[in-house]
């Protein structure tokens, strides 16, 4: 008999390589399109942050040259102050001409006597017309620089249409851009309700109706009872066969998701409202984090990607009763199971 045992064990074959290999490979695959995935939504963050950059620029642009735009106003309305000033000064000037020219002939009437007083007044005359051909001009070259000025003016009205055009157009590239990732987040979002209804009604189907695991919402809820004894964080024998069949549910589900949609099992601990007791935990937050870490490491050493899973704490803060009884206490000495987005 042990002769014969020896030759089938000779000639028994090992699947376990093989089968560790197509593990590996699995994994590496989800590990791709992940990379591929952040990658893509990398670029796309970059691409958005462009476009912000790029539009605050524009509003920077379109504020200098209102600035400049209101500076050059301030410049034009000096200018014509000027040259209402200068037009005033001619005025004065053509009058008081127009007084000494009529002195210079009632002077040239009154005779010879009056001739060096003549001859003055045609000097101050002169300096008059000297003046008022200077005047003309400044008023000249006023005139032209408040033509210069408009056609200024009219350049940064222009760049200014320009630039609001261009905001525009830029506001609506970021608005339809908005529109289709809002439009492309709620397909995700179905999509990751379809297969979480997929799940748990896998689940279902598998735990069947038990008084110690049920549905609330979209979450699985299983007693503490179930994987852990009183106080303590190490799962249950028990307890680690409930977590085989989750664990191999969502082994298919990961198959079944593309690698797009970013989800992930959440694992929460809750605890009653009762201090703990003994001096393995602090506080019930802790004991809580621990069972919810106890979980989440044995679905990994399960095949379940670690990047798929959350554990998290709720301690007494989150109660399903909030009564003082014993049963209040029970039901809210729980861990649950949601699908849900990263």
């Amino acid at each position: 008999m042990a002769l014969a045992r020896g030759r089938r064990s000779e000639g028994a074959f090992n699947y376990w390589p093989g089968f560790v290999d197509a593990l590996s490979t699995l994994v590496l695959s989800i590990v791709f399109l992940l990379s591929v995935f952040l990658v893509v939504q990398f670029f796309l963050s970059q691409e958005v942050t462009g476009k912000d950059k790029a539009l605050e620029q524009l509003n920077a642009k379109i504020a200098q040259l209102n600035e400049l735009l209101s500076l050059e106003k301030l410049g034009k309305l000096t200018l014509d102050d000027q040259v209402s000033q200068l037009r005033a000064g001619l005025a004065s000037a053509e009058s008081e001409r127009d007084r000494i020219k009529g002195l210079y002939e009632g002077l040239a009437a009154a005779g010879s006597d009056a001739q060096g007083k003549t001859a003055e007044l045609g000097k101050a005359l002169d300096s008059e017309k000297a003046v008022s051909t200077r005047a003309l001009a400044q008023i000249e070259v006023l005139n032209q620089q408040i033509s210069a000025l408009r056609r200024q003016l009219a350049a940064l009205e222009e760049a200014l249409d320009a630039s609001e055009k261009r905001d525009k157009e830029s506001q609506n590239r970021i608005a339809d851009l908005g529109s289709r990732l809002n439009v492309a987040l709620a397909q995700r979002v179905q999509e990751l309700s379809r297969y979480r209804s997929e799940f748990f009604g896998r689940l279902r189907a598998i735990l069947g109706n038990r008084p110690d695991i049920r549905v609330v919402g979209d979450r699985f809820v299983f007693q503490s009872e179930v994987f852990f004894d009183t106080g303590q964080a190490t799962l249950l024998p028990e307890g680690r066969a409930e977590l085989d069949t989750v664990a191999n549910a969502l082994i298919e589900l990961d198959k079944k998701i593309p690698a797009e949609i970013a989800w992930v099992l959440r694992v929460d601990g809750h605890t009653d409202v009762r201090p703990v007791s003994g001096a393995n935990f602090k506080s019930n937050w802790d004991l809580s984090a621990a069972r919810a870490i106890s979980v989440v490491q044995y679905l990994i050493s399960l095949g379940v990607p670690a990047q798929r899973l959350v554990a998290a704490g709720f301690g007494e803060f989150q109660p399903l009763d909030t009564g003082n009884t014993e049963e209040a206490f029970r039901r809210n000495r729980r861990i649950e199971l949601k699908l849900t987005e990263r």
